[in-house]
């Protein structure tokens, strides 16, 4: 490695006065920076309880989008007033350790990388990174007890010696990409919660429950047969007892006994009405499970709030046997792509998709099929183009939809591919809700939707909720990350499984952040656009050009233009000025 390269990892030079940043003063591109560039800042010396870190790469988010259009009214940013206290954009974020105060010098010291895990909740309340607490757009910042010391513990990832800068920024994206394939709900009726069951009049099915009824502390009944009567009897739970409701009475007894906040656990019995079950849905808490027991399909689809499964992680579980507790458990409730199945990815052709599919392509025991739907026939060919050899590569067959374009609807192309199969799994991308009901119809009946895009809580839609208890089906969703899943990418990238890199489609320096936000407005680039802070004078160009503009940078990327470790070590030696 070169000797710029060298001093740059070693932190060889002598740091600046001055640190350039992009604050956000308020909505719109126009409060982003002054008169369009980056500020520059004095460089703070660190108290004995903070990090003094030089920010080497940020990844550019959609989530930055929309920040930057809602401003002080974003619901992380809890109605602030930008003017006068801005935050700055930036959560995708790699750093070194340039500085330690005294008090942190047993678990951290200069020249340390790490990756920030942004998802902070402190107290129970979110104060994201790039969001709550200024973010990355800066070249050089304190990090303090606001990072540190959250809810989860520090939030900083250290990372592998081999990891690049651009890779390491992307563990957070790719970070959520692997949340989405964990189980984030809750399986089990809650320790101390309220459950109510709900049956049906007159019903003398003679259920069980082998496991998990000496959780709720407080149970609600509702037109139960004797035997759940008699299971309940058993409990120390506090028995309440409300028949013969009507939908209209559901939200006053929510009202009366959750103060509408909900039910932790909601289970019904033998359901017969589509609708019904809609009305039950809406009482569901956050994190709650929703089990359904029975052995007949609803007379209908269902209408589910399709934010709140993204969201508030609700649970909609099942069984069709009598024992209410084989509906809940991991083992019956899987979030994993089948092994060897068919996958179909609604909205593939952004960075999000894109990783989606690479990552179902890299997937040891990975879908053998996979279906990648865009609007846009130059995001297919590009997805083609990235992907196509890696299918080949692992003996996976890649398949594209347009539905602009194509000679047949959506759920024949499916059906097609799947020899009227339907897909095991349906993962959308895309905040439509419409795009989520049709994805929902091409589930097998055992098949599993991944609400990865996440639409408004109150945003409805029909699903076939028969299929969770007849069949088995799984309706699953993530919003946001935990350091453990980007540990998990960087644990598969070490191993080879997974290359991050593969996601960069283009790159800049400081200057262009604003050029960098638009351009992910515009989906200008194919992939995920990686701000470098500490080089001046980049412009922001597609991988496509380096050819052209940065040959000796070009010449350094991986088969299909990925970008590597080594094109970064050409970049800094490039363009990378050392501070005297």
């Amino acid at each position: 490695m070169g000797e710029k390269y060298q001093a740059y990892r070693k932190l060889n030079y002598t740091i600046p006065e001055e640190s350039w940043a992009w604050n956000l003063y308020g909505a719109g591109m126009e409060n982003l920076g002054h008169d369009g560039q980056p500020e520059p800042f004095a460089i703070p010396e660190p108290n004995d309880d903070q990090l003094l870190v030089r920010i080497d790469s940020i990844g550019v988010c959609f989530s930055d989008v929309k920040i930057l259009k809602q401003g002080g009214a974003h619901p992380k940013l809890y109605n602030r007033n930008l003017a006068v206290d801005p935050t700055r954009l930036g959560h995708e974020v790699a750093l070194t350790i340039v500085k330690v105060g005294k008090n942190l010098q047993a678990n951290y010291k200069s020249g340390q990388r790490l990756a920030v895990q942004p998802d902070i909740y402190q107290q129970g309340i979110s104060t994201a990174y790039g969001y709550t607490i200024p973010g990355g757009l800066i070249q050089y910042h304190l990090i303090g007890d606001e990072v540190l010391k959250t809810d989860a513990g520090a939030c900083l990832l250290p990372v592998e010696e081999d990891m690049g800068y651009a890779e390491s920024s992307l563990l957070e994206p790719w970070g959520c990409v692997m949340g989405a394939y964990t189980q984030r709900r809750r399986l089990t009726p809650k320790q101390g919660g309220m459950m109510w069951i709900v049956g049906q009049p007159g019903d003398s099915t003679s259920f069980s429950f082998s496991a998990g009824l000496e959780a709720p502390a407080t149970i609600i009944l509702t037109d139960v047969p004797d035997s759940i009567k008699q299971a309940v009897s058993n409990t120390q739970a506090k028995i309440v007892e409300r028949n013969g409701l009507t939908h209209a009475d559901y939200e006053s007894l929510s009202k009366e006994l959750t103060s509408g906040v909900g039910f932790d656990d909601i289970v019904v019995l033998n359901p017969k009405s589509g609708s019904a079950i809609g009305e039950i849905a809406r009482f569901i808490a956050r994190r709650g499970t929703c089990n359904l027991v029975g052995t007949q399909p609803l007379d209908g689809l269902v209408q589910v709030d399709l934010g709140r499964l993204h969201y508030d992680y609700i649970a909609f579980i099942g069984t069709n046997g009598t024992d209410i507790a084989a509906a809940y458990g991991e083992a019956r409730n899987r979030c994993e792509l089948r092994a060897g199945g068919s996958t179909v990815f609604i909205g593939a052709g952004g960075p999000m998709g894109q990783m989606h599919v690479q990552r179902a392509l890299e997937l040891p025991d990975g879908p053998k099929l996979i279906i990648a739907t865009e609007i846009s026939d130059d995001r297919l060919q590009t997805l083609n183009d990235m992907f196509k050899p890696l299918a080949d590569k692992h003996g996976r067959k890649l398949l594209f939809f347009n539905p602009n374009t194509a000679k047949q609807n959506f759920y024949d192309f499916v059906m097609d591919a799947t020899q009227n199969q339907g897909a095991d799994d349906v993962v959308v991308s895309v905040p439509v809700a419409s795009l989520m009901e049709e994805g929902s119809s091409v589930m097998k009946p055992d098949g599993m939707m991944v609400f990865f895009a996440g639409v408004p809580n109150g945003t409805m839609g029909a699903v076939n909720l028969s299929n969770v208890y007849l069949s088995n089906a799984q309706y699953t969703g993530t919003s946001g990350l935990t350091i453990d899943d980007q540990a998990s990418v960087m644990e598969r990238r070490v191993a080879g499984t997974l290359s991050p890199g593969r996601s960069v489609a283009a790159i800049g320096g400081l200057e262009t952040a604003a050029e960098a936000i638009q351009s992910v407005i515009e989906g200008k680039y194919p992939g995920k656009v990686v701000i470098f802070p500490q080089i001046r004078n980049l412009p922001l160009m597609g991988l496509k050009e380096l050819q052209d503009r940065l040959p000796e940078v070009a010449a350094k990327l991986g088969e299909d233009l990925m970008w590597t470790n080594e094109a970064e070590v050409a970049l800094i030696e490039k363009m990378w000025e050392k501070p005297e």
